[in-house]
């Protein structure tokens, strides 16, 4: 928005200025009347900012209220920077995930860095050391320049700021679809380790205690990202630069490196990370918590650009800024453990009884309003939710097998597709153990942290198919967790808890409204069924352009805990003449399945049905099997069913085949995408023990030392490959899609 002056609040109301900053006539009428007066041009700015979609959660706030969040394993449910969870002996594991969309779509390189440096402050805000980042993309087809180039930067950007930081990004997940070209999704997920006595929170209570800015200076980057992050992007990305803050990752480091220090000082009564809406939030925010206020004076802030007005300091989301609150008396000290740090770190405020958040600036009050008006009493929306159009239609229409011609060739055509393609592209670009304790990296079911000085280690994936939410987000819900949760008890750890990030289009349009609301309902019951709370995430709404939103896509992050290394378990086949398990039967369900993408180039009908009863038993069996040594590989069935679930299992240096045979319609057992199935390996002498512990499993073949892939079907060989040519094709075609000088300009 650039440098602002102040404008008088007759000026303001009669010219509706308010509007500019994203207040609505009626959201202005509740400022006055909670002010009893008309707000100032800064004030307008504070109220536009926490009562924007991205603080306040005001549409989405009835609804978030349907998670489980709490169970024994919880320290910490959502409301402060990150969610916390007991891993035992004294330890916890701090997570959440978070999204830099809008930020991404308009300069894809800062947006997608400064999208890991916040996730990452909200971690080490609650007192936590970063130990692992995760992400989970969406991008458009890559058959434009464009998308290849957000997809390029996107990943640039974020391998940047966490190489930088020496916090390896050991997983993810990358998704291209039609609906996200306009509105790619970056979402970003930080893991942190804590001894639970050095918990931190964001509070500001004490009265005359010190308020400390630490960290980078404030310029007039990210001025109004809240609000731009609470808006349907259109237009001229040009226009939208100013609301995007330019990240430093090596003053990130520092900070890191100086908070961890710090709190392990009595004088620290709180900290939060300065994230959307910049000062404005992170003091509004701890003071609201405390029941106390807070008096600013500006002047103190340090400045990166001359005559910074009160609007523009108190709206920057300028990066790498902390806000701590220290004991009366105890300032120094904390400054200096910064000054050690070179991290500067100066006092600028205190708390005050009266629960008032005051802003000064050259002697002159800028700002004076009650704390509660900007935080609890932001307004809230029951807004109105309508059955998409579609969803009748899909749920009538009955399960067709599509035809295929040639399995063999269908196969390499899925395992082609971008979507199943390896990642290497990718995540080649990322420090995947830049702290020396990862176990498993990016490409498997799950990436597993060891716990330096223990046996135990944590697993973490992402995961939400949005093609299954799009037809069904009740059923798609449920089934976005439960994938999540199969990933961490593939890896030999017991799921803990998750965090989300919940994406979607316009709240307003009732249809959207309803998506979100089902969606919710299904991760709830999932959650509940599955004992992983919800204990930290992030809404992100208005994702969509040209009256066309995207899929409905809550990304769910989960947390398990391997009690002991020994459980560790890879996801692809480790020797020849092990066994090869099928668990769960195998039905027709092909709506929103790969295979129908590739024949129809859409989605519709029914998204897979999925029994959590079942989903549950199965998980628990196969961690109780892997805890007693009975599985030497473990991988579920997700995008193109068992032939790519299968075909990627063998991707390993060791040059390992297999040989199965099925019985049934050739298409359905290859490619439907039943859920809460998996593939295990046993070795043969296990064979009994395995079975008499697992209800639903069926050997159908085993793991071959030939370079073949060979399945039959009703005795009827329907595919042989070899399986480097297979791995080839797996390994290229990212790759040589983004590297296409061919495609087309957008």
């Amino acid at each position: 928005m650039g440098a602002q002056i102040e404008v008088s609040p007759e000026t303001i109301e009669s010219e509706k200025l308010y509007q500019e900053m994203g207040l609505s006539d009626e959201e202005y009428q509740m400022v006055k009347e909670k002010l009893g007066r008309r707000p100032n041009y800064t004030e307008t700015g504070l109220f536009s900012v926490m009562w924007s979609e991205h603080c306040s959660y005001k549409s989405s706030k009835p609804i978030l209220k349907k998670f489980p969040t709490k169970g024994p394993q919880v320290i910490q449910g959502p409301g402060e920077g990150a969610g916390v969870v007991n891993i035992g002996d004294d330890q916890a594991v701090v997570f959440k995930m978070e999204s830099h969309n809008s930020p991404s779509a308009v300069e894809p390189f800062e947006g997608s860095a400064t999208g890991v440096g916040g996730i990452v402050r909200d971690v080490f805000s609650m007192g936590a050391k970063p130990i692992a980042l995760m992400n989970s993309l969406r991008f458009g087809e890559l058959t434009n320049n464009h998308t290849k180039y957000l997809v390029s930067e996107v990943a640039r950007g974020m391998a940047h700021y966490g190489n930088t930081l020496e916090v390896p990004t050991v997983g993810g997940e990358v998704y291209f679809d039609n609906c996200y070209e306009e509105n790619p999704l970056v979402n970003a997920m930080c893991v942190g380790l804590i001894n639970q006595k050095d918990l931190q929170k964001g509070v500001a209570s004490g009265v005359g205690n010190s308020v400390i800015y630490a960290g980078r200076d404030t310029g007039r980057d990210g001025i109004h990202g809240a609000t731009f992050s609470s808006d349907v992007l259109e237009g001229d990305s040009e226009d939208q630069s100013s609301a995007i803050a330019i990240g430093n990752p090596e003053i990130e480091k520092r900070l890191i490196s100086a908070c961890l220090e710090v709190i392990k000082s009595d004088a620290v009564i709180g900290m939060q990370d300065m994230g959307a809406a910049g000062l404005t939030s992170s003091a509004s925010e701890m003071a609201s918590s405390s029941g106390t206020g807070i008096e600013m004076n500006l002047d103190l802030v340090p400045q990166r650009e001359q005559d910074m007005t009160a609007y523009e300091l108190m709206l920057s989301e300028s990066q790498e800024r902390m806000l701590l609150v220290v004991k009366e008396g105890h300032e120094q000290d904390v400054i200096e453990v910064f000054k050690k740090h070179q991290v500067e770190a100066v006092t600028i405020g205190k708390v005050i009884e009266e629960q008032s958040f005051r802003v000064i600036q050259n002697g002159e009050v800028f700002a004076d309003v009650p704390v509660d008006a900007l935080v609890e009493e932001a307004p809230v929306y029951d807004l109105p939710a309508e059955e998409a159009t579609y969803f009748k239609e899909f749920q009538q229409k009955e399960n067709a097998i599509p035809q295929v011609e040639n399995h063999s060739d269908m196969l390499k055509t899925l395992l082609g597709r971008p979507t199943i393609a390896s990642k290497k592209a990718i995540y080649n670009q990322f420090k995947t153990n830049a702290q020396d304790s990862t176990l498993i990296g990016p490409g498997a079911s799950a990436a597993v942290v060891g716990i330096k000085g223990t046996e135990k280690a944590i697993a973490m994936s992402t995961d939400c198919n949005a093609r299954y939410i799009y037809l069904d987000p009740e059923t798609g819900g449920k089934i976005a967790v439960a994938e999540s949760a199969r990933n961490i008890v593939c890896s030999g750890a017991k799921p803990l808890a998750l965090t989300d990030g919940l994406n979607f289009g316009n709240p307003t349009d009732p249809e959207v409204f309803w998506q979100m609301g089902k969606s919710i309902d299904g991760i709830s019951t999932a959650s509940r069924e599955l004992d992983t709370p919800v204990i930290s995430g992030n809404v992100s709404l208005y994702n969509q352009s040209k009256g066309e939103a995207i899929f409905p896509t809550p990304i769910i992050g989960m947390v398990g805990l391997l009690e002991s290394v020994d459980h560790l378990t890879p996801s692809h086949f480790q020797q020849a003449g092990d066994l090869i398990y099928l668990i769960g039967e195998t039905e027709v369900e092909f709506g929103g399945s790969e295979l129908q993408k590739v024949l129809n180039n859409s989605y519709s009908g029914k998204a897979p049905k999925i029994d959590l009863k079942e989903e549950a038993k199965r998980q628990k069996q196969i961690l109780k099997a892997i805890q007693a040594g009975l599985i030497v590989s473990a991988t579920d069935i997700s995008e193109g069913g068992l032939a790519v679930a299968l075909a990627e299992t063998t991707f390993t240096e060791q040059g390992l085949g297999l040989t199965v045979a099925l019985e049934g319609n050739e298409t359905v057992q290859l490619f439907s995408e039943t859920q809460s199935r998996f593939i295990i390996s046993v070795r043969p002498e296990l064979q009994e023990k395995f079975e008499s512990s697992i209800d639903s499993a069926k050997q159908i073949g085993y793991v071959t030392e030939t370079n073949e892939f060979i399945v039959k079907v009703n005795d009827k060989q329907v595919i042989q490959e070899p399986v480097d040519q297979l791995q080839k094709v797996w390994e290229q075609a990212l790759s040589n899609q983004l590297e296409n000088k061919g495609i087309s300009e957008a």
